[in-house]
């Protein structure tokens, strides 16, 4: 028999909800707020209303940028929600947000289908095994085409669509008009009235509909079929299938991410969004259904599986860190074990720090409420530790287990931001820690030579938006240049090098000793770090102080302070002495000795690739393929849909600023595209 923690820990729901920019997902989670009691008013994305868009720039450009968490009940559920960015500068949102879900919803324009950022955050949820449901959204707009949808989900995406509804449309004068759905489970038509939809009305399928209602439902069984023994059994034996059944069979279908369960409505009308919530209780994981996390034990160098116990170790990771003004950091945490209460002391596993959670807070948006307690399964907001980051574990000294962390991708594009007055540096370049600490792929560093400080980010938004906020948000008096490429440094030889460091230092002197060989790495694989030398009499701090210089190196570069790519880095001899051997000497030592084995390496500038994916009506699907071509940009494929072509291509991020102005020139404002990084390519092949 379950306890009342296990209980609770069933009828929990960690989701996410993604999708392509403008697809529907901010209004979508304001209807789910709304039907389930959560907030007593629909907040709209264009009035810049929306609960979850609670930046003043999200409501003012009507996008999300940060990815917002609330908690909602339904049915008896308690529903952790995360609302996504769709736009791809902001995919790090998604990428933290999707690491500590346990199920999502998947959300499609009924006119566009699967659209490239679809495709991106698609392979996220899939890289971290989740669970999805579909959602075809704006089934109200002039040229949707809910079947169309469903098959370019199957081709596009591999995931078996299958529909559990059918939409209901009806020919007008002015166009189809989309009426409700036919529930494929129940057998019967559902309808949304009230001012906000509110109420459901349940109807027998009308005669004219059965026939499509009969043959989709038989699709809906012969696809649980498929995947279940049970179905599959009494359905060869003629046997009735009831609606218990169908449910039980389709969740443990989609838990094993077997079937992608497809839903139709128009949020913005307050049509179809109560069945999604339904679905979401349903169908997708409690945290003690989803897979395991898997965790490296420090002290036993082992991988475990961490089962979700609220009786066990305590064990969290720090998804997102975001700055309050009044409290500090708060850090989001999901546990995966055990449970931590306000006032209690949690060890930092990586940094091998104590900290002490002095608050915990379950938040709603932009606003939040204490909590006793954050078990196992839940996700919440911690105050008081200051030296989290993200991708951080936290737990307890005698269970030291680290989970695995984030990968993030490169920054590519750069800024040069100076305070107008001096008395600003030292408030800018704290503002600038800050941001680096919430945002994982925003990052600062000073040039040397001229002073300046350069901020990089994802892109031209993405920049903008930060720059936005230390101006605005942090009122700091700066200026900021154009953007800029930030490219990377690497070798194409192999070098050794011997490197000797002796300073005398308040009377003392520091020496230190060391050879080392740097070798070109795969390209993608990143920079490795390899000391073959024995311990023997060498204390560790001198390792620990070798590996600083080592990756200190890594980031100031070789030639042009870029940060390097790709390099791997043998130690292979420490000459040490007690009398004047000490961690400084041999960090500067290493660093030095890297630069200069790199310099004979045969450096070389990498520059970024980006991967571009436009759409442009057929008309004009010429000068945008040329206009891409004439930017150093490699046509890679082009797909024709109603209405529109599809194009991908690889460009050089160096040749793409200023690219929408051109778009929009050639194609009379009808093209659009966007852009993620791809991969680093050598400048100038």
């Amino acid at each position: 028999m379950l306890c009342y923690s296990e209980v609770m820990l069933r009828k929990m729901r960690n989701i996410g909800i993604m999708a392509h920019i403008d697809a529907g997902k901010t209004t979508t989670t304001e209807r789910i707020l709304f039907y389930t009691g959560k907030s007593h008013r629909i907040g709209e994305v264009d009035d810049g209303e929306a609960t979850m868009d609670w930046m003043e720039q999200e409501q003012q450009r009507g996008i999300t940028i940060q990815s917002a968490a609330t908690t909602t009940y339904w049915k008896g559920c308690q529903v952790n929600i995360i609302d996504t960015p769709g736009h791809v500068d902001f995919t790090a949102e998604v990428e933290r947000s999707l690491r500590v879900l346990d199920g999502a919803i998947a959300i499609f324009d009924a006119v566009h289908g699967v659209e490239p950022q679809t495709e991106t955050v698609w392979r996220q949820a899939q890289r971290y095994q989740v669970p999805c449901i579909g959602y075809v959204n704006k089934m109200d707009r002039t040229g949707a085409d809910f079947y169309f949808v469903i098959e370019d989900v199957r081709k596009k995406l591999g995931a078996n669509t299958v529909p559990l509804q059918i939409p209901i449309v009806t020919d007008g004068s002015a166009g189809n008009r989309f009426e409700g759905v036919i529930d494929l489970i129940e057998m019967k038509e559902i309808r949304w009235e009230g001012s906000e939809g509110e109420n459901m009305a349940f109807s027998p399928i009308a005669a004219g509909r059965e026939a499509a209602a009969k043959e989709w439902r038989e699709k809906l069984i012969d696809a649980l079929s498929r995947v279940s023994d049970t179905v599959t059994e009494k359905y060869l034996a003629g046997e009735e299938l009831d609606t218990a059944l169908i449910r039980t069979e389709l969740r443990k279908a989609v838990l094993m991410r077997q079937i992608l369960p497809m839903f139709a409505g128009a949020s913005r009308r307050n049509t179809g969004v109560q069945p999604l919530i339904d679905a979401v209780s349903d169908y997708l994981p409690a945290p003690d259904e989803a897979l395991p996390a898997v965790g490296h034990h420090v002290k036993k160098e082992e991988n475990i599986t961490i089962p979700c116990d609220p009786k066990g170790q305590p064990l969290g990771l720090v998804f997102k860190i975001q700055n309050d003004r009044e409290a500090g950091s708060l850090c989001y945490v999901r546990m995966y074990s055990g449970s931590i209460k306000p006032g209690a002391a949690v060890f930092n596993v990586g940094k091998k720090k104590r900290e002490r959670a002095n608050r915990i807070l379950r938040m709603h948006s932009n606003k939040s409420e204490p909590v006793d307690e954050l078990s196992a399964g839940d996700i919440g907001v911690v105050i008081g530790m200051k030296l989290a980051q993200t991708g951080d574990t936290i737990g307890s000294e005698g269970w030291p287990v680290m989970l695995e962390k984030m990968q993030f991708p490169e920054p590519v594009v750069s800024v040069a931001i100076e305070p107008k007055t001096i008395s600003e540096q030292d408030k800018l370049k704290d503002i600038l820690a800050i941001l680096s600490k919430e945002d994982p792929t925003f990052t600062t560093r000073e040039n040397e030579e001229t002073g300046q400080l350069i901020i990089s980010g994802m892109g031209e938004l993405h920049l903008d938006v930060l720059v936005t906020r230390i101006l605005r948000d942090f009122k700091v008096s700066a200026r900021a240049g154009k953007p800029q490429v930030t490219y990377r440094e690497s070798i194409g030889a192999t070098a050794e090098h011997s490197e000797n460091f002796s300073r005398v230092i308040a009377g003392k002197e520091n020496a230190a000793g060391l050879g080392l060989r740097v070798e070109s790495a795969q390209r993608g694989t990143g920079n490795k770090y390899i000391c073959a030398v024995k311990s023997g009499i060498i204390p560790e701090e001198i390792f620990n102080a070798v590996g600083r210089g080592i990756n200190g190196a890594f980031a100031s570069g070789i030639v042009m302070g870029y940060p390097c790519i790709d390099i791997a880095v043998t130690v292979t001899d420490i000459r040490y002495s007690e009398l004047t051997g000490t961690e400084f000497a041999f960090e500067a030592c290493a660093s030095m000795a890297f630069d200069e084995a790199c310099r004979a390496a045969s450096p070389f500038l990498l520059e970024p690739i980006m991967a571009v994916n436009l759409t442009s009506p057929h008309e004009f699907v010429g000068e945008v393929m040329s206009l891409v071509t004439q930017r150093g940009g490699h046509v890679q494929n082009m797909n024709a849909k109603s209405g529109i072509d599809e194009i991908k291509a690889l460009a050089p991020m160096a040749q793409m600023f200023g690219f929408m102005t051109a778009l929009r020139s050639v194609s009379q404002g009808r093209a659009g595209f966007t852009m993620e990084f791809s991969h680093f390519e050598k400048k100038g092949r």
